[in-house]
């Protein structure tokens, strides 16, 4: 008797060729994703959503080896797809405690706190710039740690739409202070 967990139960069970192919190289299959994404649990929920486009795909009469080949070309794809995601949600967020890092020190320097307060100037000056919307999603969630779901629920926009507010937010503020501090360097 097999246990109800077991890879030969659920290779039995499946309906189609290619789906009992798919257990039996599941392993192999997360191994390639995890080496894409540098992440094993994101490699499994990659390879999750693989089984599930697979499973829901026209059955076609495919040799056994092409089957396989289609399922690593599937896991691979969307490894890569959600990689490229990964950079682009990096290169376009700071982290949390970017905007956490701000030290004040008592025993600062003047000149210290005098580059501190002008940055808090041109950061607060870059905020009056945004539309209103916009600062308000920011500062909430940002400043005030308020949830993106709670923001768009208030605002009545998608959780989506928040997220492009507050990345908007934090690019211009950073774009105005690095615009502001090579000026103030051109004019010293």
């Amino acid at each position: 008797m097999q246990k109800q967990g077991s890879v030969d139960f659920l290779a039995t069970g499946l309906r189609a060729p290619s789906l009992q192919a798919f257990v039996e190289h599941r392993s192999v299959l997360v191994k390639t994703a995890a080496r894409i994404t540098g992440c094993h649990s994101r490699a499994e929920d990659i390879v999750q959503d693989a089984y599930f486009r697979l499973e829901s795909a026209p059955l076609v009469s495919l040799s056994f080896k092409a089957q396989v080949s289609y399922m690593f070309r599937t896991v691979r794809n969307l490894a890569i797809d959600h990689y490229r995601k990964q950079i682009l949600e990096r290169k376009y967020s700071g982290s949390e405690a970017e905007g956490l890092e701000v030290e004040t020190h008592e025993s600062a320097s003047p000149e210290a706190t005098h580059i501190h307060q002008e940055t808090l100037d041109m950061l607060d000056g870059a905020l009056g710039e945004l539309p209103r919307r916009t600062r308000y999603a920011f500062e909430m969630y940002r400043l005030h740690g308020v949830p993106q779901k709670e923001i768009a629920k208030e605002l009545g926009v998608s959780p989506t739409l928040v997220n492009f507010m507050v990345r908007d937010a934090l690019l211009h503020c950073r774009k105005r202070v690095e615009n502001e501090r090579l000026s103030l360097e051109k004019a010293s």
